[in-house]
């Protein structure tokens, strides 16, 4: 009896080993079906995202969850493929990441993967010869599986995870799931390049149609100049962007504008051409890069260094045009991606194309200037030839006829009016002479002075002051009430820019025949109470050396008007 119950037992536990074997292969067979579902729905989500830091961004995370890894990072190889350019985490705070300090550069079992572009799964990372150990608040790992991720059969960067949830190893299907994963995330990457380089063209082509028409539309070099790059920084996300002209036959380098940054700081900045970006640039007359401008050894005498910036790039402009007259510097912050080769082709079209809009409106501005000048000549002719003889004329026959007019009072009056004559002669003579002016003399003269200074002033305010000039400026004036004039408007307006706050500046110069007087107001924030004036005290004894005065006043409708007058000798 006991043999049969016992006979009995054994097919019953054979009957519950096999339940137990088959509901494990259920188990096995249902969880390698939500994994793959998992690695789908991973798939879909990295390939649905079109921008490129995003996608990277969904990559990592997907990875951390398909293989439960506590820790997931993606490190971009750099240009050089020796480094890492990028590097994007999941599994730390930002304090944790700040604590550590720096990201990775490619270095110890990093560096592995890029010299290796191989899978490797490690049980104890720290038993491979390549390990470094960790830098200080770096939390502890030990599991570890590195996959490198592939765009068109160049190697992009390496998927990084360590620490598998419950403490165990990753094995074959965690490298085989995510060396999937790393080809959907090359298609992804791919796509969301060819769309993102999409969308810079078409970014570049508007900047240039913006261009193009401020320059048909008259805009100044200086405005264009800042419009170029102003665009430029913007498409390529910089921190900040310098335009340098060079000095003294290109041995140095002075700034012409600065964007962004510490501009105040660079503001009338000049470098040597040797030992920084733009100096390197406007040498070899095409692009140079620098992945870290703050500690590239090439650049000691780059004085940018000193403002932690990163990836940087210079560009010549005025290539299309034979010669190279400015260079254009772009600046990243420190750890921002490099700039590629992708990035710096449109530039240095969009920069080439620039130039040579600024080239052509030059050439246009000398044309303008020629006909300008053969139209002054044309004009002074008329007025020699036809109005001054029909006028002296005029005036002789009126002398001639006050000798048969008996009544004193209508004799008296002719006379006066031949007097008119003769002065309206000689105005006209004047202006025949400041007409027939020729460049350098009519650069030196006062008209073109003060426009040069108020064009000098549009940096500093921020806008193009509005002026105006009337009467004989470059005859009446003499030279060193000029040079009073200039020294007095330049003051003016550095003050306006420095103190006033103002958002519009009125410049107007006038020559009465008798006096000059320069007139600025604006509309700021006016003179303080306990402000210094020694820059005022300046321009009133500027004044009363030469017989005038100087009247600083604040109109009720706000701002501050100066007006500054001396007599002209006779």
């Amino acid at each position: 009896m006991g043999g049969h119950v016992t006979r009995s037992r054994v097919p019953q536990l054979r009957l519950d080993e096999l339940l137990e074997e088959l509901q494990a292969r259920i188990d096995a067979a249902r969880g390698t079906r939500d994994r793959v579902h998992s690695l789908l729905e991973a798939v879909l989500s990295v390939g649905r995202e079109l921008d490129l830091t995003q996608a990277l961004r969904r990559i990592v995370e997907a990875a951390a969850v398909l293989v439960d890894a506590r820790y997931a990072a993606l490190g971009v190889i750099s240009q050089d493929g020796e480094t890492l350019s990028q590097f994007l985490t999941v599994g730390m705070s930002e304090q944790e990441v700040t604590a550590i300090g720096p990201y990775p550069t490619g270095k110890g079992l990093l560096g592995e993967l890029i010299h290796h572009p191989e899978a490797l799964r490690l049980g104890d990372l720290s038993s491979h010869t390549a390990s470094y150990g960790f830098p200080a608040n770096h939390p502890p790992m030990r599991t570890f599986l590195g996959v490198p991720v592939r765009v068109r059969e160049e190697v992009f960067g390496n998927l990084y995870l360590t620490d598998k949830r419950g403490g165990e190893d990753f094995d074959a299907d965690d490298e085989s799931v995510i060396a999937t994963l790393a080809v959907a995330a090359g298609v992804a990457i791919d796509n969301a390049r060819l769309y993102e380089e999409a969308q810079r063209q078409q970014r570049w082509l508007s900047a240039s149609a913006e261009i193009t028409r401020s320059l048909l539309s008259g805009s100044s070099r200086e405005q264009v100049v800042e419009l170029i790059a102003q665009r430029a920084r913007e498409i390529t996300g910089a921190e900040l962007a310098d335009v340098v002209v060079p000095e003294d036959g290109g041995e140095r380098l002075r700034l012409d504008l600065a964007l962004g940054g510490k501009a105040h700081a660079r503001q009338n900045m000049v470098v040597p051409t040797q030992g920084t970006l733009s100096g390197a640039a406007y040498e070899q007359g095409t692009p140079v890069t620098t992945p870290d401008l703050a500690d590239d050894p090439r650049l000691p005498t780059d004085p940018r260094r000193s403002e932690g910036l990163g990836p940087a790039v210079a560009v010549p402009l005025g290539r299309a045009a034979g010669h190279i007259d400015a260079v254009l510097l772009l600046a990243r912050p420190a750890g921002a991606a490099e700039f590629t080769e992708r990035e710096i082709s449109p530039l240095l079209g969009f920069a080439d194309q620039a130039a040579l809009g600024l080239e052509l409106a030059a050439r246009r501005h000398d044309a303008e200037q020629l006909a300008m000048l053969e139209d002054r000549d044309r004009i002074a002719r008329d007025l020699h030839d036809l109005a001054i003889q029909r006028l002296f004329a005029t005036g002789m026959t009126l002398q001639s006829a006050a000798r048969f007019i008996d009544h004193s009072g209508a004799s008296d009056r002719v006379l006066r009016a031949v007097g008119d004559l003769d002065e309206t002669i000689k105005i006209i003579r004047s202006t025949i002479f400041g007409l027939r002016a020729r460049d350098e003399g009519a650069s030196q003269g006062l008209r073109a002075r003060v426009v040069r200074v108020v064009e000098a002033a549009q940096t500093a305010l921020g806008f193009a002051p509005r002026l105006s000039m009337e009467g004989l400026l470059d005859t009446d004036v003499p030279g060193e009430v000029a040079d009073h004039v200039l020294a007095v408007l330049s003051e003016a307006l550095s003050n306006s820019a420095r103190h006033a706050q103002a958002a519009r500046v009125e410049v107007v110069l006038q020559a009465t025949g008798k006096e000059v007087v320069l007139t600025v107001r604006d509309d700021g924030v006016g003179v303080p109470e306990q402000g210094r004036r020694s820059g005022l005290r300046n321009l009133a004894e500027r004044a009363e050396g030469l017989g005038g005065a100087m009247e600083l006043t604040g109109p009720a409708d706000g701002g501050t008007r100066l007006v500054w007058s001396v007599p002209l000798g006779r």
